[in-house]
């Protein structure tokens, strides 16, 4: 995430409502704290002055590969107005540069089949919590460590279809070197990106660029014909475009015992109803950071609901999948599909590596909290009183910076 201090004028909207309170105003201006960012995009749908940015890739920056692949995300299919074939978006693609497309609702359908084999194996914790959303995985490092084995080890389809769209492209093209090959993940939210960038644990993402859906979208409007006949690419069916919206992955499981549940503050309910015990018996729960799904992404261009609409009046035309799993394929989950380790965050709620010095602090916090007027106003700049308290403890805020406390100060 980048903040334009030039745009930014310090009124706090975004401080209030960011999840993991990463965001400070210091100076007249917002300030995020990158090891506690989830980037979730909430600043940037809250931002009435434009002052957030997502860091994402342009298309410019695939010209360095001789050889570029496409993964649209499905959500793309749900921008477009009175789209009725999915190959327009995909003869579109080719038509502006790419040499290649791998659709990402292909590789959705094979992560549901194989997570349906996943939830059969023995060990595993329930419920189990999707891994399909960056944002999630990282919201529960963060905040609710102690679910972090509820977490499937399931790669994201994203990176399913990177490496089997690197596998067909040296497939078909035996003469390309690996550096030849570059793809690109058309993604309709900034986590994607940071995902991509950072990491995951120790795995290595496929991916090489992420580029805006946004931006896609433009240049894709003054290509898509319909003028012109456009030969049949799509490998997908209803279960993958499913997935760009809330429920789509979990209905994907054939069976009724899973939970779905999207928007940033829902999915921190219903982990707090997790970690408490006080949740309905399920196998699968489905979080979903962004509004309706991945079409609620601050990346997108057309109102989520809007696009939920236009995709399920696509989807009517689709089979259910277009891609099963054979009996020999049922047995085992190949390893392409998984990942071995979560990513390592500090939890937020960790003062000090020393436990001693750990309760001390706490107690101070609750000293502090008491003396602050607890009508958490974010006039200090911190996003409650807690956190002022809190900040004042770790020696980056003083008492001063209670505007309330200062006034009664003065008014003696």
């Amino acid at each position: 995430m980048r903040l334009d201090v030039n745009r930014c004028t310090g009124c706090t909207n975004c401080l209030r409502r960011c999840p993991t309170e990463a965001i400070r105003i210091t100076d007249g201006h917002a300030q995020i704290d990158d090891s506690r960012c989830i980037d979730c995009g909430e600043c940037i749908r809250i931002c009435d002055n434009k002052a957030k940015k997502a860091v994402v890739g342009k298309l410019k920056d695939m010209e360095r590969f001789r050889y570029k692949i496409a993964l649209p995300a499905p959500s793309l299919y749900g921008q477009f107005e009175n789209l009725d074939d999915v190959d327009y978006v995909l003869d579109g693609l080719l038509r502006i540069g790419f040499d290649d497309v791998f659709e990402v609702a292909k590789a959705a359908e094979l992560v549901s089949a194989y997570t349906r084999q996943y939830l059969k194996t023995e060990g595993i914790k329930h419920p189990v919590i999707s891994s399909a959303c960056p944002v999630v995985v990282r919201l529960i490092a963060l905040r609710f460590p102690s679910l972090n084995d509820n977490v499937m080890h399931m790669l994201p389809p994203m990176e399913v279809a990177a490496t089997l769209a690197r596998q067909r492209a040296k497939e078909q093209h035996p003469e390309l070197a690996d550096e030849d090959i570059g793809v690109c993940f058309i993604s309709p939210c900034p986590a994607k990106a940071s995902y991509v960038k950072n990491g995951f644990a120790d795995y290595k993402s496929g991916v090489d660029v992420v580029v805006s859906m946004s931006d896609v979208y433009f240049a894709l409007i003054g290509k898509m014909t319909r003028d012109d006949e456009v030969m049949s690419m799509t490998e997908s069916g209803m279960v993958g475009i499913g997935w760009a919206t809330s429920g789509g992955e979990a209905t994907a499981l054939f069976n009724d015992e899973y939970l779905a549940a999207d928007g940033i503050e829902n999915i921190i309910n219903v982990l707090e109803q997790i970690e408490n015990g006080n949740i309905p018996k399920v196998k699968f729960i489905e979080l979903d950071a962004c509004t309706a799904g991945c079409v609620g992404g601050v990346l997108t261009v057309q109102n989520p609901y809007i696009a939920k609409t236009k995709l399920q009046s696509l989807r009517r035309y689709l089979p259910v999948s277009a891609n099963f799993l054979s009996p020999e394929e049922q047995e085992y989950i190949p390893g392409l599909y998984l990942f071995d380790e979560l990513p390592t965050y500090e939890p937020m709620t960790v003062l000090s590596h020393n436990m001693a010095k750990s309760m001390r602090m706490m107690a101070d916090i609750q000293k502090l909290r008491a003396m602050l007027p607890g009508i958490d106003c974010g006039a200090c700049g911190a996003p409650s009183c807690r956190a002022l308290a809190e900040d004042i403890v770790k020696g980056n805020a003083s008492l001063e910076d209670c505007r309330i406390l200062e006034k009664r100060r003065r008014s003696k």
